[in-house]
């Protein structure tokens, strides 16, 4: 049975949420942020030397980052949410897989920090926000070709998409002004994956 490491109120409810649309056994290995700093308990470094969440162990493979878990398990066990190989969507699908992490995160967990900075943070949070507008614009005007990422059939890539626009809803200004964004958010929000997803993980601040 695979284990996750899950961290409250972070990125690894992407992983519970996958495994639920999957239909796979699992379990479920919690751990709470330290209620003032917000950091992942030292525990965690004794699974992975940098100490974050998700982790997922599958027999003896033991693996870290969100996208290459999403990677994996879809390849392993689930290849019905990712485009055909050799498909015109698959690069499409590629793109998204790997912007949640390597492009929207980076501005909204700078908004965070310099958010957290007080007024020593102004300066650099009116660039912030400026480039949070920008992506949430992009991300809008993407989101009006269909229901998901890869067009009209949901994909691992919406999976990977959910937090960091689950972030720019409680912090980045994400509202109602956009539709397009907002729909797609209530739209994972029904599933019943998700709502499974989120009764096996406990209590997760960006449902809303």
């Amino acid at each position: 049975m695979i284990k996750v490491h899950h961290l409250n109120n972070s990125r690894s409810l992407r992983v519970l949420w996958l495994l639920e649309e999957i239909g796979l056994d699992y379990e479920v290995i919690r751990y709470q942020r330290h209620a003032k700093a917000m950091l992942a308990p030292a525990s965690l470094r004794r699974i992975h030397p940098l100490g974050k969440s998700p982790i997922i162990e599958d027999g003896p493979l033991r693996l870290a980052e969100t996208g290459a878990i999403v990677d994996y398990l879809v390849a392993r066990y689930d290849e019905r949410l990712a485009p055909p190989q050799g498909d015109d969507s698959t690069w499409r699908y590629c793109y998204w897989l790997h912007y949640a992490e390597g492009s929207l995160m980076t501005p909204l967990l700078l908004k965070l920090v310099v958010t957290r900075l007080g007024p020593l943070g102004w300066p650099v949070r009116r660039y912030v926000d400026r480039q949070i507008t920008l992506h949430l614009d992009y991300l809008e005007k993407e989101l009006g070709h269909g229901p998901w990422f890869v067009g009209n059939a949901f994909s691992a890539a919406d999976v990977m998409m959910s937090f960091p626009l689950e972030a720019a809803a409680v912090r980045g200004g994400l509202n109602a002004s956009r539709p397009n964004l907002t729909g797609f958010l209530a739209r994972i929000h029904a599933r019943p994956a998700y709502q499974r997803a989120l009764r096996r993980g406990g209590p997760y601040a960006y449902a809303h």
